[in-house]
């Protein structure tokens, strides 16, 4: 009998299970797909010559992550590429905004759309180096981030107090508006907000877009050198290492719960796999709490609070083979691994405006990968593996380009919208469709085949807006990796502090199960003693 059994191998999972075997757990990962990965996975299958990551492929977050570091996986064979260039936004007209690991170099770009706008960015630079470290200390923690965040408002004072914490929860058209004059800047914003499911309006999109922005410009956008399985391969070597087991191919049914105590699990297969101190779940909080525990078990109020979770925006992706190089019309964003492509804010307002409207956008915003321009082991030299992918609504009620899509994504369907993405990129790509040799379409139920994470397409675990973070994901009142049923722990991007390559999920749910063992070992007077020691207040009694 393991000490812990941890459901699901993608990345948070198999931190969680790095990190419990660490404190000399015994661990058990089981994995519903026939490879570990989830999200993080490449295969071959666009042409034999071409690598091609099926889901995620740039980690600025895994970069930037002290809990990813201090895993050193480089011991076990991961290796990072950057491309010359981190992200280039283009326009119609010719201009090209372009984010650098070298601050000049994003500074002289911006100054090209309105000179100042540079020295505009380095400001938000500068203000980065203030906060950046403690920014990450108060993300990549348990929450509540209590030391992080101390430090945060002391840095945050310095830096001007109310007046920066109000620039970091403006929408990012306004933050952009207020601190640049022409479009560059505030386009690096607003497209990196996107990454996420934050428009251009939304409440908190300028924080988030500042803060993606600034780790392109301090750790670049890096990609796994040879495809991006190869992060979650040096996890798998490295848990193995550990005496970790995984075992793939082996879908979860069932968690077992008694007394109130999470004991194990029950497999598809009808296999029960008992666990002597914990279970972490690397799954969504909508499938541990509506498929995989018992609602008998659960608060009803967290039934009804699961009916109001909200998804992040279904995703439609497209992987291609390309015979030669992308032909941008603007040649900076031949150096980028990113290229966003969208022609202006009123486009990227346009296509968030349809979305939430239920329509599939007419022009959609894409995010283009250049696989092979950030690490030539990808593809034949003089080729490109490239993708693209852009945002749909999970209901459509209407298809702004007038072709007929209806979110059945019927192959005929699924050729239409890919079609759309290739008008998109050739609109700043001129030719673009004569260099793709093969292509491959990933729509949204196709996505979530390959991942059950990935409900409808959504990539990020639940909505990045500011109404389900912190205290509010996944549900009002939660906040952290324990559950209603004790010894239970939700260990996926569904809880805080959300989507992205980072560990951070996995590592606070392994973290919350050492330290609730750790405490049940000690006798009361001394849990007394060493609660207080860290919080100041007495413990709630062990259950």
């Amino acid at each position: 009998m393991p000490d812990a059994v941890v459901i699901g191998a993608g990345p948070n999972g198999l931190v969680a299970a790095n990190l419990l075997a660490d404190a000399g757990w015994s661990v058990e990962v089981l994995e519903d797909q026939s490879d570990a990965g989830g999200a993080v996975r490449h295969n071959r299958g666009v042409d034999p010559e071409f690598v091609s990551d099926l889901f995620s492929s740039f980690y600025p977050l895994a970069a930037a992550s002290p809990v990813l570091d201090r895993l050193r996986l480089g011991d076990y064979g991961l290796r990072w590429s950057h491309a010359p260039r981190v992200l280039a936004h283009p326009l119609s007209d010719g201009k090209c905004a372009v984010l650098a690991r070298d601050v000049d170099a994003t500074a002289d770009s911006l100054d090209m759309f309105h000179p100042g706008d540079g020295d505009a960015w380095r400001r938000l630079h500068g203000t980065w180096e203030r906060l950046g470290p403690d920014i990450l200390g108060a993300l990549f923690t348990p929450f509540p981030p209590v030391r992080a965040s101390a430090r945060l408002a002391l840095r945050l004072k310095a830096a001007g107090g109310l007046r920066m914490a109000r620039t970091l929860v403006l929408p990012v058209r306004r933050m952009g508006d207020e601190e640049f004059r022409g479009e560059g800047g505030k386009l690096l914003l607003a497209g990196n907000a996107l990454h996420a499911d934050l428009a251009p309006e939304a409440a908190g999109s300028g924080g988030f877009g500042w803060l993606m922005s600034m780790l392109g410009q301090t750790y670049g956008f890096p990609v796994p050198a040879g495809g991006s399985g190869a992060l979650t391969g040096a996890l798998v070597r490295r848990l193995r290492a550990r005496g970790g087991t995984l075992r793939c191919g082996q879908r979860v049914r069932r968690v077992v719960v008694r007394d109130r105590r999470a004991v194990g699990v029950i497999t598809a297969d009808g296999e029960t796999v008992a666990a002597r101190r914990a279970v972490l779940a690397d799954v969504s909080a909508a499938a541990l709490y509506g498929e995989l525990v018992e609602a008998e078990h659960l608060p009803s109020q967290l039934a009804s609070d699961l009916k109001r979770f909200q998804w992040d925006f279904a995703t439609f992706k497209v992987d291609w083979a390309c015979d030669g190089p992308v032909p941008w019309q603007t040649e900076a964003a031949a150096r980028a691994g990113t290229v966003h492509l969208a022609d202006g804010m009123d486009e990227l307002t346009r296509f968030a405006a349809q979305i939430a409207m239920g329509q599939v956008p007419d022009r959609p915003f894409a995010l283009f990968g250049q696989m092979t321009t950030a690490d030539p082991s990808r593809s034949p030299r003089g080729t490109e593996s490239a993708w693209a992918y852009t945002h749909v609504p999970h209901v459509i009620k209407s298809d702004a380009g007038g072709e007929g899509l209806t979110g059945a994504w019927s192959a005929a369907e699924q050729e239409v919208m890919a079609d759309r993405v290739e008008r998109q990129v050739e609109r700043f790509a001129p030719g673009f469709r004569s260099r793709i040799r093969a292509r491959r379409v990933l729509a949204p139920p196709t996505l979530q085949s390959l991942d059950s994470n990935l409900h409808g397409g959504a990539i990020n675990g639940g909505t990045a807006a500011v109404h389900q973070q912190l205290v509010f994901r996944p549900v009002p009142g939660t906040g952290r990796p324990e559950t209603p049923v004790h010894r239970l722990y939700l260990a996926s991007a569904s809880a805080h502090p959300g989507g992205g390559v980072h560990g951070a999920p996995g590592a606070n749910a392994a973290q919350a199960a050492l330290h609730r063992y750790r405490l049940a070992g000690l006798t009361r007077a001394q849990r007394v003693l060493t609660h207080r020691d860290r919080t100041g207040r007495k413990p709630p009694p062990l259950r």
